[in-house]
């Protein structure tokens, strides 16, 4: 049993004239599952239906593009045309038959898009580019605002048709009414330009015009940055007086958010921006409209600890939990059984969501496995043959692959050489903002050591071990181990790896040099950074972190700039010497010396020796994570999700 009493995050709530049974909100969420025109899909449906079962009170629909011209992503769902309500009204039935309210929420990107979306010229506020969509947008004439007012009006009308039971109108995070508001990307020197007042005078037009065309009978929210965190952008003075005029026009509820493109990390926050990040804005702007109507925060809150504390110190009325749900969909609903324990928690990666997203790719989640596939797996009925089946490898693939095997029923055996379990990962969450992927392992752990599963810790599978348990599968999960490079002079003392660095299994010298600029070297570079090391990163590429997603890197880049780390690209190390190292650079070689550690991070390497050794076996062999081939977390738990599921 849990101590902690939640009572605020459980209580119903109001948004005039809709009642929601509890306080937690899943925020929109760009998902890449609609058809190519916008409409519902089976994927889609079954996706939201999943979080309206797990106990949400408002499930937010997402970013929906109510004009051709404004879509945002080639499978974003669309509300533009009459023809897509019917998709929509059997969206609204699944979610209501769980027990959820839902909204959709209207949108259009603006300039935040490009024509190869749309497939017309990309229009704007003022003829200013995305920085980074980085397309000419196209300034809008007076006649196309008042189609586009239109436009919004018309979708909320389809909403309601649909079955909706509120519209959430989106001024928020650089989009199109966004960009109207703000002088970072509103130039226009007619009456919808200039002057604050001026600026403000579409959004509260499509506000307006939503009202006009849904009635009072019918909630409006809007979603707003509070700060657009860019020189000459919104500011919290700005948007608090901007929050007022809302209220009057007869906005039902605010949702507080924060950022632009130009500012993307503010807007889906990788870990290394704090948890409830939004707060203080939230608890600002419900201060401003004097708490007239019900304010709502989104920003990085994953814990329902935190959760119930925003709302008992009334900073605002409703959480908004996005990720939080891609993670674990029954977060609600294990909050009101006492069950928060059971929690899957958000890491904030971005890898299954956003990574995926801005490349246009539909997305999922690092972990969870089921998030975009819940129509195709049913973990809930067992398997229809038990069988005995031995995990190699207490990474976390391998923690996956059985936590999933025995909820289908098998009969499972876990072998981990290591004293604990949890692979890499445990390296993984030790260098800065990275100790959230410990929530993870913590989880895998748990549900792996609550089941009926055999765990043989400190011992090392072979092929004797294969023939003693005699299973009807084996999966190797056996990961991955540092590349050590053939230059001359890595054998000495003073060379070691990131991992061992990273597990402080070795003393690390006052001056470094990491060979290799990817993920794990600029990491293992702060770290030592952090420590007061003086850091040098060598790197072969054009470039450092080139496979870390973009939200995360930019903000890795800025510290290790901030924390003097130095950085030599397009170079390679040629020899490690007893003083130093010897660098090719692109004008001839350059020697380093004084140099204390030197740090191998140029990659990993399969551990495969035992699934060659299997080859020969009578009995099923599955290899999934890094020991098939080095990848991310992510790869190693899907695979194990779905290798544990098809036995």
């Amino acid at each position: 049993m849990n101590a902690f009493k939640f009572e605020k995050v459980l209580e119903p709530i109001q948004i005039e004239p809709m009642k929601v049974k509890n306080r937690i909100v899943m925020p929109s969420m760009v998902t890449n599952y609609a058809t190519t025109d916008g409409a519902v899909t089976e994927r889609f449906k079954t996706y939201h239906q999943t979080r309206a079962k797990g106990g949400v009170g408002l499930i937010t629909v997402e970013a929906t593009y109510v004009h051709p011209s404004g879509k945002g992503f080639q499978n974003q769902l669309g509300i533009y045309k009459d023809e897509l309500i019917p998709g929509l009204k059997s969206l609204t039935e699944v979610v209501h038959g769980c027990g959820a309210k839902i909204a959709v929420q209207l949108y259009h990107a603006g300039r935040q898009t490009t024509s190869k979306v749309t497939g017309m010229s990309v229009v704007a506020p003022s003829p200013i580019p995305c920085p980074v969509k980085q397309e000419m947008p196209r300034e809008l004439s007076l006649d196309e605002i008042k189609e586009l007012v239109e436009a919004f009006g018309q979708a909320a009308r389809r909403a309601k048709e649909a079955g909706f039971d509120t519209v959430e109108i989106h001024g928020a995070h650089g989009y199109l009414l966004n960009q109207f508001l703000s002088p970072y990307s509103n130039k226009r020197t007619d009456e919808y330009g200039g002057a604050f007042e001026n600026r403000m005078r579409f959004p509260l037009e499509v506000v307006k015009k939503v009202r006009e065309e849904v009635g009072e009978d019918f909630a409006v929210i809007y979603r707003m940055s509070a700060e657009e965190y860019v020189p000459g952008g919104l500011t919290l003075e700005d948007t608090r007086v901007f929050a007022r005029k809302l209220v009057e026009a007869g906005i039902d509820a605010l949702h507080i958010s924060g950022g632009v493109y130009e500012s993307s990390a503010m807007i889906i926050q990788p870990a290394a921006i704090p948890q409830g990040c939004f707060v203080e804005n939230a608890a600002a702007i419900k201060e401003a409209i004097n708490g007239e109507v019900p304010v709502i925060v989104v920003g990085r809150i994953k814990d329902p600890v935190m959760a119930e504390q925003i709302l008992r110190e009334g900073k605002a009325d409703l959480v908004a939990m996005g990720r939080a749900l891609l993670a674990d969909p029954e977060l609600p609903k294990k909050v009101s059984e006492d069950k928060v324990e059971e929690i899957r928690k958000c890491i904030g990666c971005n890898q299954g969501c956003i990574d995926r997203l801005f490349q246009d790719l539909d997305i999922t989640c690092l972990a969870n496995a089921l998030t975009g596939y819940e129509a195709e797996f049913d973990i809930e009925t067992p398997a229809e043959k038990k069988k005995k089946v031995l995990v190699i490898g207490g990474g976390p693939g391998g923690l996956e692959a059985a936590r999933v095997a025995a909820l289908r029923g098998h009969e499972v055996v876990l072998y981990e050489k290591q004293a604990e379990l949890g692979g890499q990962m445990r390296i993984a969450a030790v260098p800065p903002y990275k100790e959230e992927i410990n929530d993870l392992t913590a989880f895998l752990i748990n549900q792996v050591k609550k089941s009926d599963i055999v765990i043989e810790m400190g011992r090392e599978a072979d092929e004797r071990t294969v023939q003693e348990i005699r299973p009807d599968a084996v999966i190797v999960a056996t990961g991955s181990e540092p590349i050590i490079p053939k230059i001359p002079g890595v054998d000495q003392e003073k060379v070691v790896t990131a991992h061992e660095v990273l597990m402080g299994s070795v003393s690390v010298g006052e001056k470094v040099v990491i060979i290799g600029g990817g993920l794990v070297g600029c990491e293992t570079a702060e770290f030592l950074a952090d420590k007061g090391k003086q850091v040098t990163v060598v790197e072969m590429l054009d470039d450092i972190a080139v496979d870390v997603g973009s939200l995360t890197r930019a903000l890795l880049l800025n510290r290790m700039v901030e924390k003097k780390i130095t950085v030599l690209t397009k170079s390679k190390v040629r020899e490690i010497t007893a003083e130093g190292v010897i660098i090719e650079k692109e004008k001839g070689t350059e020697e380093i010396t004084g140099i204390d550690t030197v740090v191998i991070a140029v990659g990993s390497r399969p551990r495969d020796n035992l699934l060659k050794s299997l080859k020969g076996q009578d009995i099923p062999v599955y290899a999934i994570g890094d020991c098939v081939k080095p990848r991310k977390i992510i790869d190693a738990i899907h695979e194990g999700f779905r290798r544990a599921y098809s036995l």
